[in-house]
């Protein structure tokens, strides 16, 4: 049944909203009456889309959260775990959601399956919310007649990518809030508070030190082309964002992203955990590896990293070990590479996969404690080093103005 978008008044006179399935717009009418509510619009999620943008927008195009995405899986891994059938599982999902859009998309997923279609084909009509890794490992898990032990699978899966990517997030935020401020004290120091101090010098005839030139003249540019500087900080991040856009560009800089001292370790980690655990629900799920290693490929954010996986792939095709198709391209740890070989030679690649997609996010996530620990000290340093400037570009004059006095 389809599910549709409701405008309804209570009792009191307010207007309601919300998502109610049915056969027909009548139907759902009907439904709210006898919930004593007095229906004002009855109407599918298309027909909404099309009055308020002019064309048609299908659900196809919802996206949600990570956190959304985590949190359905389990669900739905609960509800198939404790024997509900899929199309009951589905509905009491959809029961559970308190968005409206989550809600209006497992709907229609259920409407799908209730059509007689596969829970991954229906997936396939939200592929902005359900990518291709998720759908190939419910499709699996429907092949296999294991749905909800792969949805286990997948939920700590996406649990994990979960916790991993606001760990980084945390761990990140606190360093650009710091420098974001340090930049706007120094910025306001030499604004505002400096052209104040260093007026006293304009009306002496003595030659001032370089060091209080450099600042007078950064001041009064500050003064005068603050609104530059702001321009020329956007435009060069949009244009940045539109280079990246160009593969030629975009290549060029992930390949440099992997040469940089400390980046190109943290990408590393980031990508290599990717892969890895991606190979490894793939693996455990039935799909085939040469299947998973291209999913897997596309995982990666790193274009060089997604080139080498694609190109494992193919090796892998023509009949290479996973170790040699990936070890080539030197891009993934050795202690990944080393663990992969032990899972290939010992038959258990699927759970040595799995350890060394822990290992490299436990790796990352010292090395980002590390990272930030050290960073609020080197900021002190930095930020002392300029105020330090300043008072010498100010005291400097004055103790050359005492002496002659004197």
């Amino acid at each position: 049944m389809p599910a549709f978008d409701y405008v309804a008044l209570d009792a009191k006179g307010k207007q309601k909203k919300g998502v109610l399935e049915g056969d027909s717009p009548r139907q759902v009418r009907q439904q709210l009456k006898e919930q004593g509510l007095v229906p004002l619009s009855v109407e599918t999620n298309a027909q909404k889309a099309k009055e308020q943008t002019g064309k048609i927008v299908t659900l196809g195009r919802v996206s949600i959260s990570a956190s959304d995405l985590a949190l359905i899986t389990r669900q739905m891994a609960t509800l198939l775990s404790a024997g509900l059938p899929l199309e009951e599982a589905l509905k009491a999902l959809a029961k559970q959601q308190e968005k409206p859009k989550v809600k209006s998309m497992v709907l229609a997923i259920r409407s799908k399956v209730v059509e007689g279609h596969s829970l991954a084909s229906s997936l396939q009509e939200f592929p902005q919310s359900f990518p291709e890794l998720y759908r190939a490992t419910v499709a699996a898990g429907e092949h296999s007649g294991h749905l909800d032990l792969v949805l286990e699978q997948l939920a700590e899966y996406t649990e994990s990518r979960y916790r991993t990517l606001k760990k980084v997030q945390g761990a990140m935020i606190y360093p650009i809030v710091l420098t974001f401020f340090a930049f706007v004290i120094v910025v306001g120091m030499l604004t505002f508070v400096v052209p104040k101090i260093v007026a006293v010098f304009e009306n002496s005839k003595q030659e001032l030190p370089l060091i209080t030139r450099i600042l007078i003249g950064t001041s009064e540019f500050l003064q005068s082309w603050w609104w530059l500087l702001g321009v020329v900080i956007v435009a060069a991040f949009f244009g940045f964002k539109r280079a990246l856009k160009n593969a030629d560009f975009r290549k060029r800089f992930d390949a440099w992203t992997l040469k940089a001292p400390l980046l190109g370790k943290i990408n590393r980690g980031l990508d290599s955990s990717r892969v890895a655990s991606t190979l490894s629900i793939l693996s455990r799920s039935g799909v085939p590896l040469v299947e998973a290693m291209r999913i897997a490929g596309q995982v990666a954010s790193n274009v060089c990293i997604r080139e080498s996986v694609m190109d494992g792939a193919v090796k892998l095709k023509e009949g290479s070990s996973l170790f040699n198709a990936l070890d080539g391209s030197g891009h993934f740890p050795p202690m990944m590479m080393q663990m992969i070989a032990s899972g290939e030679n010992s038959g258990e690649l699927d759970s040595m996969l799995a350890r060394a997609a822990s290992n490299q996010e436990r790796e990352l996530e010292d090395l980002i404690d590390t990272i930030v620990a050290l960073f609020e000290p080197l900021m002190l340093v930095v930020m002392g080093g300029v105020v330090m400037l300043i008072v010498l570009s100010i005291m400097m004059p004055i103790l050359s103005m005492n002496s002659l006095v004197g």
